[in-house]
């Protein structure tokens, strides 16, 4: 994004404290995820302390620091899923992508994220990678699916 259109974004709000969630909304819909740049931005423009950006930024699920991957994987660990292994398929899918949940592959290729609930509890444990589910997932069904991302 440049810094033209963050401006634009930007200048939409009157700058008080009640426009950071939207104008992080926007910025990272037009961009993917939030930058420290954006965020220096964001600062300048509300007259808040990054640090106060950042708190808020990090108490909401839905903003991302890295920019996203080709694909998102995302691992459900509601109480179904963390029963059923949930925790497990984390651990796989960090061990096979060589990267931490939160972060994207050095390719850009995945990017890896645990969430609160996907609403498939009866499906239990439920991996979505982009926007389809895979239910029922076992590390060795985690390989197979995972292969077949890798391939294509």
């Amino acid at each position: 994004m440049s810094a033209q259109t963050a401006n634009e974004i930007l200048e939409k709000y009157a700058g008080g404290r009640g426009d950071i969630i939207p104008i992080l909304q926007k910025l990272q819909d037009s961009q993917g995820f939030l930058s420290p740049e954006l965020i220096k931005a964001i600062s300048r423009k509300l007259r808040v302390s990054e640090n106060e950006i950042y708190g808020v930024a990090t108490f909401y699920a839905q903003f991302r620091f890295n920019p996203p991957g080709e694909h998102s994987v995302h691992v459900c660990m509601g109480t179904a899923c963390h029963v059923r292994g949930g925790q497990q398929l984390v651990n796989e899918l960090e061990r096979r992508l060589g990267i931490e949940e939160g972060q994207t592959t050095p390719d850009k290729k995945f990017d890896l994220n645990r969430v609160a609930c996907l609403g498939c509890c009866a499906l239990a444990p439920v991996v979505k990678v982009d926007e389809k589910i895979y239910s029922q997932m076992s590390v060795q069904k985690l390989g197979r699916m995972m292969d077949e991302y890798e391939q294509a």
